[in-house]
């Protein structure tokens, strides 16, 4: 269907239709918010006629669309929220855990225990609505080969669920780089049309930026392109009632001296687009500590919580 859609655009042929959809614009949309430079650079036209095409889309797209509030409220009333099995951090993130229809991203060092809780939502958003899930299938998106299907299995196990039916609703993709990790979020939306997905987990969102992206002159292309990103995964959640987890590494800051000497990759980018931003640092032993940075109404605060065999716990 976006395939149709991009063909209908004054000015868009087969061709260039073909190298769009390579670049993973699959949608009007995604024409609709891109710029004349990174659509000429992509499709190989000119950047008057880039210009022309994302015109076109953005009368098409209804860009400009206001939602009345009363509206709002009411797709407000459909959120839905997964526990994180720690009451401590579900107080956390407002009582009922990390909510749908929004970016939750979890930063800090290796270890942290990042991967662990976007594996434990992988396993909650599956159990029924009463028990703090949304009875539904995750899509996980891995960079970093840090999936463990053995991980699951005790978590599933630790909840008294069947490992193999657990494990037979989380849809794995590896992304081998940051395009690749771009086109599977357009694969996840396909999916989505077929399985009840309401969880979808990048880990790790800025992995294959950072390593791709290198020095001061590419930050500019970084940025934009992991802004994309980041408003493709936005959609999804919109579009899905879903619920989107991303994680991210911090980079050391030799020139903070005050305040936390660690930054999350991507920057102002991740940090405006995420709606819920979490950091969490080792403590003692199995405890680990998460402190709530940014959300849209709830004040800042922390919460201490175990990682164990089982997983995620209070």
């Amino acid at each position: 269907m976006g395939d149709r859609q991009i063909h209908d655009l004054p000015g868009v042929g087969p061709a260039i239709a073909e190298k769009l959809q390579d670049a993973g614009f699959s949608d009007i949309m995604s024409i609709a918010v891109s710029s004349p430079k990174e659509l000429s650079e992509v499709a190989d036209i000119g950047e008057a006629t880039a210009a022309k095409i994302i015109q076109a889309a953005r009368k098409q797209a209804d860009v400009g669309k206001f939602e009345t509030g009363v509206e709002l409220l009411e797709r407000r009333s459909r959120v839905g929220y997964v526990t994180t099995q720690a009451k401590n951090f579900d107080e956390l993130l407002g009582g009922k855990g990390m909510e749908s229809q929004s970016i939750t991203e979890l930063f800090g060092e290796f270890g942290s225990g990042k991967t662990q809780i976007a594996q434990q939502m992988c396993v909650n958003v599956q159990l029924p609505i009463e028990d703090g899930g949304l009875n539904a299938h995750a899509f996980y998106i891995d960079t970093e080969n840090t999936f463990r299907p053995d991980r699951i299995k005790q978590m599933a196990e630790g909840l008294s669920l069947d490992p193999d039916e657990v494990l037979s609703k989380i849809h794995v993709a590896r992304a081998y780089n940051s395009s690749h990790q771009m086109l599977l979020v357009d694969k996840v939306n396909e999916l989505s049309k077929e399985v009840p997905g309401r969880l979808l987990v990048v880990d790790s969102l800025t992995s294959h930026f950072r390593a791709e992206y290198i020095g001061r002159g590419a930050l500019a292309d970084r940025q934009q392109k992991l802004n994309k990103h980041m408003h493709d995964l936005l959609r999804w959640g919109d579009l899905n009632n879903g619920l989107v987890v991303v994680t991210n590494q911090v980079s050391a800051k030799p020139d903070a001296f005050f305040g936390d000497p660690t930054r999350p990759i991507g920057g102002h980018i991740v940090g405006h687009t995420a709606t819920f931003r979490l950091y969490l640092r080792k403590s003692k032993g199995t405890k680990r500590i998460a402190r709530l940075i940014d959300s849209p109404h709830l004040p800042e605060g922390e919460a201490v919580f175990s990682v164990i065999l089982e997983g995620i716990r209070d």
